[in-house]
């Protein structure tokens, strides 16, 4: 079972949150980002054209425009490789653990995975960002030694940045797979 449905971002963009209960115990969160917008990325390699295109009347030096193309080129794939993610997912099963991917814009995926045992907990934590109070989903990392301290905090959507709303949806049903998970 699926559903999908739309919220805001901290800086205010839409972003999607879809929920995927695959069963009692396993569920999955996928936050989507708004994709790359063609109009933005035009203005900005024709400013930098723009640029070059003055220098070189400048100069008539015919370096000048191949450089600023090279670098936009360059500029252009290390964002879409490193920098722009479009998708983040939170898949929770209650006997193995959980797993965080990233998708970047070229496609290149990143994913960690946490073990159950290591979990403490999860938790909405505050945090002073631009001088605004927002609001983060993190895991607690239980240290191995002493149990009842935190050794990691874990953020979690990092790029897309949800606001409280849905936080709160995806902090809910991790809180029903952890207690089932300590009743078990």
């Amino acid at each position: 079972m699926a559903d999908e449905e739309g919220y805001l971002a901290v800086s205010g963009e839409r972003i999607t949150l879809q929920r995927r209960h695959h069963s009692a115990s396993c569920r999955e969160f996928l936050v989507r980002c708004p994709r790359l917008q063609l109009r933005s990325l035009s203005a900005v390699t024709c400013s930098v054209w723009l640029v070059a295109y003055g220098l070189f009347v400048l100069c008539q030096n015919s370096v000048v425009l191949s450089a600023a193309i090279f670098v936009t080129l360059i500029g252009l794939l290390v964002y879409l490789h490193f920098v722009k993610i479009d998708q983040e997912s939170l898949l929770i099963v209650g006997s193995l653990g959980i797993q965080m991917t990233s998708s970047y814009a070229s496609g290149k995926e990143s994913t960690t995975f946490i073990e159950m045992n290591k979990v403490k907990d999860v938790v909405i934590n505050e945090a002073i960002y631009m001088q605004k109070v927002i609001y983060y989903l993190c895991i607690l990392l239980q240290d191995p030694v002493e149990p009842h301290v935190v050794s990691e905090v874990v953020p979690l959507f990092q790029s897309s940045k949800p606001r409280l709303d849905c936080l709160v949806e995806v902090y809910k049903s991790c809180q029903e797979i952890l207690e089932q998970n300590k009743k078990s």
